[in-house]
């Protein structure tokens, strides 16, 4: 990816994270079961957070500077998956693959991207925005895990 200017990297970025709200939004309609179509409307919401972390990065830094950054432990469950295509109707542990692999793509695009610029603020918002997908990342894997785990895995 060659980018121009950090305006050209935010509009990219905020293209992504939409692309998730709605990755998640569908996963969240199509879904049967309460607690799964609750939890992936959970994680829309929290791409929507991104959206707006990036729509008013201009406007208003208080949100990052104020983030708490924590150790997120890396299971790299989603490291050894390789890459599925999203179908309407595909079994649980699919999606679940499916969605590990989308966020350990998008943390890799924000660490990536936080090496690119020399701007403290904006190494900051991708570091925040990495550790936001890193516990994603994580959420879903322990998820897999535990469903695996009622399946015999």
């Amino acid at each position: 990816m060659d980018f121009k200017d950090i305006d050209e990297i935010i509009s990219y970025a905020i293209e992504k994270e939409k692309e998730a709200v709605e990755f998640y939004e569908e996963l969240s309609r199509m879904e049967t079961f309460k607690n799964q179509k609750n939890t992936f409307g959970e994680f829309a919401q929290e791409e929507k957070k991104h959206v707006a972390l990036f729509e008013n990065f201009g406007k208003d830094k208080t949100k990052i500077a104020e983030y708490k950054f924590e150790w997120i432990p890396d299971i790299k469950r989603s490291d050894y998956m390789v890459d599925i295509t999203y179908e309407p109707g595909m079994h649980y542990t699919d999606i679940l693959r499916l969605a590990m692999k989308r966020e350990e793509k998008a943390l890799k695009l924000y660490n990536d991207l936080a090496g690119k610029s020399d701007d403290a603020d904006v190494i900051n918002l991708f570091n925040v925005l990495a550790q936001e997908e890193a516990k994603h990342k994580s959420i879903l894997e322990k998820i897999y895990d535990d469903f695996m785990a009622t399946q015999g895995d």
